[in-house]
């Protein structure tokens, strides 16, 4: 039995997001199929506002409805210390941390397997960023300006580890590194609650050297 062309056209439209096979998508779509069409309206409007009506921040990159995101343009957070994160994902994981910082939203990572290299991600801007920052001057503390930190939290892929080194050496060779700036990796090891029997040689190699004494 053939289907009818609306719902074959919706099923291919599901299809096309990550992680959604035909069977899934194929039930998607019959699922949409029961809501009130008041619901299917407000569902298709959410869709298309989503490109309508969002843009990247003009600092940090991250998502947002304005040219300045609620992070970038809060005067309580320390715009001195970026982390600098693969997508919007990690940005607001980090935050449930409490993390008091801003951030930098790359938008990928180098992989050239997939013909993404340093020019498709946004690795020029955060490096014209970290150097207005470090040309900045205090007026409270002119002889001794404060510490720009960059926080590099790439995933610790193979591509994740590229970038990350890829971004330190970018920085290093425009001098923005020493007594000015600073530039970290996230620590790794095992996770909270996890076995050290069944952790792999490289996860309880890191965790070694990212080893702190108890106080």
């Amino acid at each position: 039995m053939k289907l009818p062309p609306s719902l074959t056209r919706l099923i291919e439209s599901f299809e096309r997001l990550p992680g959604i096979g035909p069977k899934t998508a194929q039930r998607l779509t019959f699922y949409l199929l029961h809501f009130p069409q008041e619901d299917i309206e407000l569902f298709a409007e959410a869709l298309s506002n989503l490109k309508k009506k969002t843009r990247l921040c003009s600092i940090c990159k991250n998502v947002s409805e304005t040219d300045i995101c609620s992070v970038c343009g809060d005067p309580s957070r320390d715009k001195r210390m970026i982390v600098v994160v693969a997508n919007p994902l990690d940005s607001f994981a980090l935050e449930r941390t409490g993390f008091k910082g801003t951030y930098h939203v790359l938008h990928g990572i180098i992989d050239p397997l997939n013909n993404i290299g340093p020019e498709e991600i946004f690795i020029k801007e955060l490096i014209d960023r970290v150097e207005d920052l470090a040309g900045e001057v205090s007026f409270e503390n002119v002889d001794h300006p404060e510490i720009v930190e960059i926080i590099i939290a790439t995933n610790m892929s193979m591509e994740g580890e590229s970038t990350a080194m890829y971004i330190s050496k970018m920085l290093k060779e425009r001098n923005l590194d020493g007594d000015k700036i600073k530039i970290s990796r996230i620590a790794r090891g095992l996770p909270v609650g996890g076995d050290v029997e069944y952790a792999d040689d490289i996860t309880l190699g890191r965790a070694l050297e990212g080893r702190f004494e108890i106080k």
